[in-house]
């Protein structure tokens, strides 16, 4: 059966102190609200929606690819009144609340609340913690849930209990139909709250289901920059540890960011600072220097990434050499063993087996054979204010330092450039060529003088 699922983002999030919707703020390089998303997906068969009202547009933008109902919460009135909102577009069948800023919460949590959720039965996500301070709190009279009673609406000794309501809670679209228009706003906050259909639920004998995350943090939800933070930490910290358990070794856990899905194999070694973002798999024996970025790219066996370098949309073959300080831009490949050396560029650009960029150089829109030598402050000049050109280099060509190869432009298989060549026309196989002007020299110059 198809469940609906209702993701609450309409709050403002002052505390956040931002312009950006609270739900937008990202956790692990992608919007809290997305995590949720996420999770919901992962349950099985679901109908999304979202309820959204302080930038809602930008929400919508967001999340527009995704297939997702979309409802209006003019005036934030509580959770409640926010469900309320989707009413016209639930079945029957169960619903799933959840909440835009509780990102880190699992799918297996869900399907373990959506078990047994029927007309009769209600699943309630709650958590039991040592300072239930700002929770709502699970009355039960003979083991039995019969309420949840906010903090501000407590009395003392129901502020001494400590399981504590999440928010998060599954029922059918049927019950909410008849429950939801009953809600009452007389309460310290004037708001429908949502937990009141715990109440109305016990009161006809629907029997009231509890389920407990496995970790706290999963149903702690953000109100600030401090907490985002927080959990942005327990999140790589989660993340880390999986890469360890696949046999990566991590300089320091605690200083690695992944940003999306990160692959690794046997005996990868990953030092401080790096961030993954996107697509990335590091294939066995991978050693990734500090402060690196690596984004949407595969990297081959036994490739060495030192230090401080960038690594984009790249394909990298085995045993290849990148860095210290490289760039490889979108459309890059490297073959088996080739080496693109400190504060070197390229981008679309195919490196050959064996081919070597060492220094200070940029290798654009070009085709490398195997074991060719760039030397250092080589440029494909590549873009002639319109359009793009291509430059072609033949297996085991030279070329000198400081050489501008102004493509289009074909250098043959074995040919020799001179340092600090301007190559316009085409190079034959095995030729030298040369492309700069004479040096002249004049004896007894003097030089100018101030006057």
């Amino acid at each position: 059966m198809t469940t609906d699922v209702v993701i609450l983002a309409a709050g403002q999030g002052s505390r956040m102190k931002s312009t950006l919707p609270k739900v937008l703020h990202p956790l692990a390089g992608k919007p809290m609200v997305q995590h949720v998303v996420d999770a919901a997906k992962s349950i099985g068969e679901a109908t999304l929606h979202v309820v959204v009202g302080h930038g809602a547009e930008r929400v919508e933008k967001t999340l527009s690819d995704q297939n997702i109902r979309f409802a209006l919460q003019k005036e934030q009135k509580g959770t409640g009144h926010a469900v309320a909102q989707t009413l016209e577009n639930l079945g029957d069948g169960p619903v799933l609340v959840l909440y835009g800023d509780v990102p880190l919460i699992k799918s297996e949590t869900l399907a373990a609340l959506l078990e047994k959720v029927d007309d009769d039965h209600l699943g309630l996500l709650t958590v039991t913690v040592d300072d239930p301070s700002g929770y709502g709190r699970i009355v039960r009279e003979n083991g039995a849930v019969t309420s949840i009673v906010e903090q501000k609406d407590a009395t003392d000794a129901q502020k001494a209990i400590q399981e504590c309501n999440t928010g998060i809670l599954a029922t059918t679209g049927k019950k909410l139909k008849q429950w939801l228009p009953a809600l009452s706003s007389n309460n310290a906050q004037g708001e429908y709250y949502l937990t009141d259909i715990i109440a109305m639920a016990a009161g006809e004998g629907v029997a009231i289901t509890t389920a407990e995350p496995m970790n706290e943090h999963e149903v702690q939800g953000v109100n600030d920059r401090v907490q985002l933070a927080h959990l942005e930490r327990i999140h790589q910290k989660a993340q880390a540890e999986t890469l360890m358990r696949s046999g990566a070794s991590l300089a320091d856990p605690n200083r690695i960011d992944v940003r999306g899905r990160l692959s690794v194999g046997q005996d990868v070694f990953i030092d401080v600072g790096c961030v993954f973002e996107g697509d990335v798999v590091l294939e066995d024996g991978v050693h990734v220097g500090p402060y690196t970025l690596i984004k949407n790219s595969v990297i081959k066996q036994h490739t060495v990434i030192a230090a401080h370098s960038i690594v984009e949309s790249a394909q990298v073959g085995e045993e290849a050499t990148i860095g210290p300080f490289a760039r490889l831009r979108p459309g890059t490949e490297l073959a088996d063993q080739a080496k693109v050396g400190n504060f070197v560029e390229t981008k679309n650009a195919k490196v050959g087996k064996g081919s070597k960029i060492n220094h200070l150089s940029y290798i654009g829109d070009a085709e490398l054979g195997s074991d060719v030598n760039v030397g250092a402050g080589t440029i494909t000049c590549n873009y002639d204010g319109v359009n793009k050109h291509k430059t072609l280099i033949g297996n085991g060509a030279f070329i000198g330092s400081n050489t501008a190869l102004v493509a289009p432009v074909d250098v043959g298989h074995g040919a020799t450039i001179a340092a600090g060549s301007t190559i316009t026309d085409r190079v034959s196989e095995d030729a030298l060529a040369i492309a700069r002007g004479r040096q002249v020299e004049k004896n007894d110059w003097v030089r100018p003088a101030k006057k």
